[in-house]
């Protein structure tokens, strides 16, 4: 086992870009300096757990670090991704392009490497390059100078990378994964070249399930109860069936052993499933003998007295809510940690003023809402992602915008902080109009998303939609293809101003006629305008 050294803190004076090559432009005035880009994407991080949000469960678990970046820069409250599912979400950062259009519509296999990415064409600019932790993506990463990446969906300890230097092997490093995901981005910065402007992407493994805490917060939050939303007994009684069929409940699908880490059960009915329990011994298996013995201290004793309750029905459902909840903040806490060791290693540098970050996720997470953990769909929870900018130079600190952004925005971002034109093809809109906390007039008014895996995990049906800023059209469509579906054609509509939760689908109901009229007509022309194959 290759154990790796965490990375120095050593402090090398700032760089100072300028890129006139010793001439002066005519007005004998210095180019603008190009900012540095750091990108920091965790993977199912949902906005309700960032207190800069005020959400219920971050006020009894707070972010600090990455709530000082809202607060020193901007938060925006209606930031959504084009299809709520991991590598589809990378892909469309990556290309700036809906999944249709860049093939990854999917899970696995899909994106059409021919496409450009953004990272090349900031190389080609000169901007140094590199990406950190999950790619998850079924390509070489391209348009990086330096990269350093998990294997597949990554383990949360002692994970495989391959990097520039590995020689296509994946070699398995001692530590936790929020934390050497961190080392690599700041041995990125400290063996970058000093002339250059740089552009990091972070990617985290974390929150992703299983949820597995690091060994110092393995019991952080033992002693808090967290509010359940809502929603989270919702009956799903005016909506189509695709609520009805998914595989997502905390009751049904959760499972003690491989989610809420129960080992010393015996595999009985319904928790009997092959990789439940053989995928979380083989995550413990990995530890070292030193990290396991930390895991089996904090979780052994919680799990006899779970298991001497021997709880039934509702108070089985609650004590998986607060052990799925609890294990999630954990994450979520590492995760904070090391967005403050990295924003500690830029001040130190002197590199915060010129740098733009951006802290977001692939896309969204149920909290417990509709009863519900994972993502898929176009409810909020999942559609909806965290997203915070901090850049001193151009954006005023403690700002917040309504303005719907998507996730397709990220690459024309960029390019656009960088001084490139983006290519025609693109389809995304570059967010800088917005940094002075003002909505132009001809800014969006509408986000179009579509959602293709199935048949998958979680059994969540295809389907397409549209929001406004404050209507929602869903389109479920597709045969049945799998156990009891069957061939569905159904619509839902939601007016989010009076039913923020979306329990209550208007759609064909008497005085909608109207807004359901407009909402299709805006549903057709993306349809026709992206050229979109199939709903």
């Amino acid at each position: 086992m290759n154990k790796l050294k965490t990375v120095g803190f050593a402090i090398i004076p700032a760089a100072l870009f300028n890129y006139s090559c010793g001439k002066k432009s005519p007005q004998n005035e210095e180019p603008p300096v190009r900012p540095n880009i750091i990108y920091i994407m965790t993977d199912d991080h949902s906005y309700q757990t960032i207190s800069a949000y005020g959400h219920p469960l971050s006020k009894l678990a707070p972010t600090p670090n990455i709530d000082r970046l809202a607060n020193e820069g901007m938060l925006f409250q209606q930031a959504f991704v084009e299809n709520s599912l991991s590598t589809p979400s990378r892909a469309c950062l990556m290309t700036g392009l809906y999944s249709h259009q860049n093939g990854q519509r999917q899970l696995g296999k899909g994106i059409d490497s021919t496409k450009t990415f953004f990272s090349e064409l900031l190389q080609q600019a000169g901007y140094q390059t590199g990406v950190v932790g999950k790619w998850h993506m079924q390509c070489e990463p391209k348009g990086f100078d330096f990269y350093h990446i998990l294997w597949d969906q990554g383990q949360y300890y002692n994970p495989e990378f391959r990097s520039n230097n590995t020689n296509g092997k994946y070699i398995k490093e001692e530590g936790y994964a929020s934390t050497l995901i961190t080392d690599h981005s700041i041995e990125f910065l400290e063996q970058r070249d000093k002339n250059k402007p740089f552009c990091l992407l972070v990617h985290h493994k974390a929150p992703h399930r299983n949820w597995m805490p690091e060994p110092q917060y393995l019991d952080l939050y033992e002693d808090i109860n967290f509010p359940k939303p809502d929603t989270f007994t919702d009956d799903y009684t005016t909506r189509c069936s695709p609520a009805h069929t998914q595989d997502m409940t905390i009751d049904k699908t959760m499972t003690l052993i491989y989610d809420l880490k129960v080992l010393e059960l015996k595999d009985t009915p319904p928790y009997n499933k092959e990789w439940n329990r053989e995928d979380i011994e083989y995550s413990l298996n990995r530890m070292t003998p030193q990290q396991r013995q930390e895991w089996d201290k904090a979780y052994h004793p919680k799990n006899q007295k779970f298991i001497d309750q021997n709880l039934k029905g509702e108070e089985l459902l609650n004590w998986k809510y607060q052990r799925y909840i609890k294990d999630y903040l954990r994450c979520i806490k590492s995760i904070d940690d090391q967005v403050g060791r990295l924003i500690t290693y830029l001040e130190k540098e002197g590199l915060m003023d010129n740098t733009i970050i951006v802290y977001t996720s692939d896309q969204g997470f149920y909290m417990g809402e509709h009863g519900w953990f994972d993502k898929r769909f176009m409810y909020e929870e999942s559609f909806r992602t965290p997203l915070i900018m901090c850049y001193p130079k151009k954006i005023k600190a403690g700002i917040k915008s309504d303005a719907l952004v998507q996730n397709i925005d990220y690459a024309p971002t960029f390019l656009s902080l960088a001084g490139i034109e983006k290519p025609k093809e693109m389809s995304g809109t570059s967010l800088e109009p917005l940094f002075n906390g003002e909505e132009p007039k001809d800014w969006r008014t509408s986000l179009y998303y579509h959602y293709y895996d199935y048949p998958a995990i979680h059994s969540v049906r295809r389907h397409d939609g549209v929001r406004t800023d404050r209507y929602k059209l869903i389109h479920f469509y597709g045969k049945g293809e799998m156990a009891n579906d069957k061939d569905i054609n159904c619509n839902e509509l939601y007016d989010l101003q009076n039913d923020p939760n979306e329990l209550n689908n208007l759609y064909g109901k008497a005085g909608y006629e109207e807004i359901t009229a407009e909402l299709q007509t805006t549903l057709n022309k993306y349809r026709t305008d992206l050229k979109v194959d199939e709903y």
